[in-house]
């Protein structure tokens, strides 16, 4: 299942910057260990903004949510979610 998930990360002003800087970068590395499995399939940053549009790729909703959880940052997100299918115009053969 597809799902398109939008995370903006609202970190705390006064958050200790080490503090900060460890959950960022255990946030990449879980990242990229779920890009490498196959199961986050996009991640694009949006421009001006702390925040993220991401495609997953898992299989139930019940996967993306306990995904999510997972997140080092999840609890300083705002989320959203939207399940997405391949459309029939796209040329594209990996949209699954």
């Amino acid at each position: 299942m597809l799902f398109h998930v939008k995370m903006t990360v609202n970190l705390p002003l006064d958050m200790d910057p080490a503090k900060a800087d460890k959950l960022k970068a255990d946030e990449k590395a879980l990242a990229q260990g779920l890009m490498q499995e196959g199961k986050w399939r996009h991640l694009w940053r949006i421009a001006g903004q702390y925040a993220n549009f991401s495609v997953f790729d898992v299989e139930s909703v019940q996967e993306l949510h306990d995904t999510l959880m997972r997140l080092p940052l999840f609890p300083y997100m705002d989320i959203e979610v939207a399940p997405i299918c391949r459309h029939p115009s796209s040329i594209h053969a990996d949209d699954r």
